[in-house]
């Protein structure tokens, strides 16, 4: 009787295992799209960076928001049906071409000049997993530039 609880304990352990690594695997393969759009490389190539890091049978999907590209990488748990989770992992990148775009070398002598000193806000949110067991959130930050916030020492 102990011996088949301990098969299905270890058979339930190696289930979680290869879950998690599917999840790092989605992680790992939208980060790599992203940055691979974020740096204007060809939408297949982008594509193909994220499946190549994406767990087996995962479905890519990429897409440009103004400034911002986002990739979502979509994967079931291997394993039975019976068991499968739905993973899925979205990250956010900031295409180069729009970075520093406003004269990014004469914000420091701005800066000094008038008191103030760029303030970055940052919000994070990380992809959801959902599945039969519940439901498991993490994230990927977001951030804003106020160019217009006064340092510390003032100046009025």
């Amino acid at each position: 009787m102990v011996l088949p609880a301990l098969v299905l304990f270890a058979m339930g352990l190696l289930w979680a295992l290869l879950a998690a690594g599917a999840q790092i695997q989605c992680i790992d393969a939208a980060r790599a799209g992203a940055r691979a759009a974020a740096r204007q490389d060809p939408y297949d190539a982008a594509v193909a960076a994220a499946e190549q890091a994406a767990p087996k049978g995962a479905r890519v999907t990429l897409r440009r928001e103004g400034d911002l590209v986002r990739v979502r990488v979509e994967a079931d748990t291997p394993g039975p049906a019976l068991l499968a989770l739905h993973l899925h992992q979205e990250a956010v990148a900031m295409a180069e071409e729009t970075v520093g775009d406003s004269g990014a070398a004469d914000d420091g002598a701005h800066a000094a000049a008038d008191g103030t000193q760029p303030h970055v806000a940052a919000k994070a949110h990380v992809g959801t997993v959902t599945g039969d067991l519940g439901t498991v959130t993490g994230g990927l930050g977001t951030a804003a530039v106020d160019r217009n916030r006064p340092t510390a020492s003032g100046g009025g």
